[in-house]
């Protein structure tokens, strides 16, 4: 068995948005007892899912599913005003948890409609964020995927504005920026940037860690788009690299002839999913367990009214 040393990256794993959504839920179910009900998963993860269920949590998909005049928590990745309209009519009580990014987003867009501007959003067409901006804007809005699409667009107002999903690869977005500004020079982009603080830091974090390994693990669920763009970012920045639920789905073959591995975790990804794989790896030949990344994050949301 080869020896190698294991690299964990900082920061990993959960942002504020996932700490207060997950806070939420709780709070809530202390206050109204069980059941309630979250509308589409809390957070991408299966491991927080099945834990907030054995609490007494139902997450359902579609609202019209939810009983009469029960309580119901809204996912951390926000939603369409149709739902709330939904909720509304069938006496729900809502507890919102959208991540305070996203509501951002939200609000710049209902901006933008509102001041007659047709928006271009940067994101992933059937991801649910993507979604609930979308249902803010009507047909005032297209989303674009690919520096092919933005290449490719053709815009069907003069004066547009641009928005982004708030996990995505930053690279890769900055690229179709620049592409719908060199293309459309009038675009209209908000002050700050939309992806998430969380996102940028995590991506960095593995850009250093990527450049020293062989191989790099992402910790986290297939349903979530920041532990997906961390494993692209891992494989372009060198290193070969698998998105895995928990140390259960690591193949030893991966293992052979590494004498460096990385790992990281998704914004939605607890940290004992991150120490149960460190302690495979252990007994797996890791020899050493390296911390590697400079930013330290200190933000937290105020929790909204329960």
């Amino acid at each position: 068995m080869n020896s190698f040393k294991i690299y964990l990256a900082r920061p990993r794993g959960f942002c504020a948005g996932v700490d207060r959504a997950i806070e939420v839920v709780r709070l809530t179910l202390k206050k109204y007892g069980r059941p309630i009900y979250v509308k589409h998963a809390i957070v991408h993860n299966k491991f927080v899912v099945r834990e907030l269920e054995k609490e007494g949590a139902v997450f359902v998909e579609d609202i019209n599913e939810i009983p009469d005049n029960s309580i119901v928590v809204f996912s951390a990745h926000g939603s369409p005003p149709i739902h709330y309209e939904i909720a509304k009519k069938k006496g729900l009580k809502v507890i919102d948890a959208t991540c305070p990014l996203v509501h951002k987003v939200h609000r710049e867009a209902k901006e933008f409609v509102e001041n007659g501007y047709f928006i271009i959003y940067i994101g992933h067409k059937n991801h649910v964020e993507a979604i609930g901006i979308k249902g803010e804007c009507e047909d005032k809005i297209d989303i674009i995927e690919t520096k092919e699409e933005a290449m490719n667009y053709i815009p069907k107002s003069n004066k547009l504005a641009l928005l982004t999903q708030t996990t995505l690869s930053v690279d890769d977005t900055r690229e179709i920026i620049e592409i719908l500004k060199r293309r459309f020079p009038q675009i209209v982009i908000p002050k700050k940037e939309d992806i998430c603080y969380a996102t940028q830091n995590r991506q960095d974090a593995i850009k250093k860690i990527s450049k020293i390994c062989d191989l790099v693990l992402v910790i986290g669920s297939n349903e979530s788009s920041n532990s997906n763009r961390l494993r692209e970012v891992a494989e372009k920045h060198g290193a070969k690299s698998y998105l895995i639920e928990s140390y259960e789905y690591i193949n030893d073959e991966w293992l052979k002839d590494i004498k460096n591995i990385g790992i990281t975790s998704g914004a939605s990804t607890p940290e004992i999913l991150v120490q149960k794989t460190i302690d495979y790896l252990l007994q797996k030949g890791g020899e050493e367990v390296i911390e590697l990344g400079d930013a330290i994050e200190r933000i937290r949301f105020q929790l909204p009214q329960i």
